[in-house]
C-alpha cells in the first residue's frame, strides 16, 4: 500500500472538516494525518486515518509557539522514519502551505500537494488551485481527489463529502437527562466567535422557559463559562439545566451532541463535530470569516448573526467592535424558533 500522510496543522474544527479528503486519500494507500496538539483528537475520530503525529508548528494555530529548531528536526525526523511516498497538505484559503512543503521535501517525500496561490519553486509537485466559493470540505476534497484520492461513502452510507467520526462513541448515558435535550456550547476557540456570557445564558433562559431541556457543553478550561450559564439559567427559568463542562473528551462530546435534538453553538469545533454525528446545528455565525465556507456541513442548520457586521471578513480573533454586536444582535427568541424549526415539538416533547 501506498504510504500517505495528511496534513492539517489548525484546530479541531479544521481537521473534522478534511475527513470527506482524508476517506478519498485512505482509497490510495495507508493514510497518517499530522496535526497540531489542538487537533490531534479530532484526527483520532476520523475514519481512514492509520495513526496521528502531532506537531505544535510555529506558522499555525491560535497562539502559535517560537521557532524551535530542535522540534523541527524532531519532526523532518519523524516523517523520514516513516517513508512516506505521497504528502498532501490541507489549509485554509489565507494560509501558505509552503513552510509545510519544505518539512516534507526534508523529511524525503517524494510527491507533495496543496491548494497555492504563491510561486512554490521545487516545494510542490502539485499546486492546486482552490476554486471560488467552495465550502471548507469541498476544497479539501478537491485538492485529495486531484492528488489521486477517491471520495468514499463514510461508514454508515452516507456520501463521500459526508463528515463522520468513527463508532461506536462512548456510552454517556450517564451523563445525560432521561428526556430529550438541546446543547448549548457557549464557548469557543476562537473568542470573536463565542457569544457574551450573559448573552449565552439569556439564550439557554429562552430555551428552557420554552419546555427545552438544556444541556450546557464546553472543554476543560470553559468550566466556569458553563457553570455560570447552567446556573443563572436555572435561576432565571426555575428549570433544570445540565452541566457538562470539563466532563467529556472529544469522543464523548460527540456521543452527546449525537443525542441531542439539537446544537445551539458558534462557527467553533463542537458545531462541525455535530454535524459529523448528523445533529442539526443553530450556529450562531460571528462573520470574522465567510458563513459559506464554514457553515455546519451536510446537516440541516439556520444561521444566524449579522453576517454584514463591521467585523466582517476580517478574520479578527479578539471581537474589534464595542460590544459583540453581530452576536449580541441575535434575539434569544430567534434561536428559540430555529430550534424548534430543526427539532420541532409535539405535545411537549420533541419529534
Amino acid at each position: 500500500m501506498t504510504r500517505v500522510v495528511a496534513v492539517r496543522l489548525d484546530s479541531e474544527g479544521d481537521v473534522l472538516l478534511c475527513g470527506p479528503a482524508v476517506r478519498a486519500l485512505a482509497a490510495t494507500g495507508d493514510v497518517d494525518l499530522l496535526a497540531s496538539p489542538a487537533g490531534a483528537a479530532a484526527g483520532r475520530l476520523l475514519p481512514g486515518v492509520r495513526d496521528v503525529l502531532v506537531f505544535d508548528a510555529p506558522w499555525s494555530g491560535y497562539v502559535p509557539p517560537p521557532v524551535d529548531a530542535t522540534r523541527v528536526a524532531r519532526t523532518v525526523a519523524e516523517l523520514a522514519a516513516r517513508r512516506y511516498e505521497r504528502a498532501v497538505v490541507l489549509t485554509s484559503a489565507h494560509q501558505s502551505p509552503l513552510p509545510t512543503a519544505l518539512l516534507l521535501r526534508l523529511a524525503g517525500v517524494r510527491f507533495v500537494a496543496a491548494d497555492c496561490d504563491d510561486y512554490p519553486g521545487s516545494l510542490l509537485d502539485l499546486r492546486h488551485r482552490r476554486a471560488q466559493g467552495r465550502h471548507e470540505v469541498q476544497a479539501a476534497l478537491d485538492l485529495a481527489v486531484a492528488a489521486g484520492g477517491r471520495p468514499v461513502p463514510t461508514p454508515d452510507g452516507r456520501p463521500g463529502d459526508a463528515l463522520a467520526v468513527r463508532t461506536p462513541l462512548p456510552d454517556v448515558s450517564a451523563l445525560l437527562p432521561g428526556r430529550p435535550f438541546v446543547v448549548l456550547h457557549p464557548g469557543a476557540s476562537v473568542p470573536a466567535r463565542a457569544p457574551a456570557p450573559d448573552h449565552a445564558t439569556a439564550l439557554a433562559v429562552a430555551l428552557a422557559a420554552a419546555g427545552r431541556h438544556v444541556v450546557v457543553t464546553g472543554g476543560p478550561t470553559e468550566r466556569a463559562l458553563t457553570a455560570h450559564v447552567a446556573e443563572a439559567a436555572r435561576t432565571a427559568a426555575h428549570a433544570p439545566v445540565t452541566d457538562l463542562g470539563g466532563r467529556t473528551d472529544l469522543a464523548a462530546l460527540a456521543a452527546v451532541l449525537a443525542a441531542a435534538d439539537a446544537v445551539v453553538v458558534g462557527n467553533t469545533g463542537p458545531a462541525h463535530l455535530a454535524a459529523a454525528v448528523g445533529t442539526p446545528v443553530v450556529s450562531l455565525f460571528a462573520p470574522v470569516v465567510p458563513a459559506d465556507r464554514w457553515r455546519p456541513w451536510g446537516v440541516p442548520h439556520v444561521v444566524l448573526g449579522d453576517q454584514e457586521a463591521p467585523c466582517a471578513a476580517t478574520r479578527a480573533r479578539a471581537c474589534p467592535v464595542p460590544g459583540h454586536p453581530c452576536l449580541t444582535g441575535i434575539d434569544p427568541r430567534a434561536v428559540v424558533d430555529a430550534v424548534d424549526r430543526l427539532a420541532p415539538v409535539r405535545q411537549g416533547v420533541p419529534a
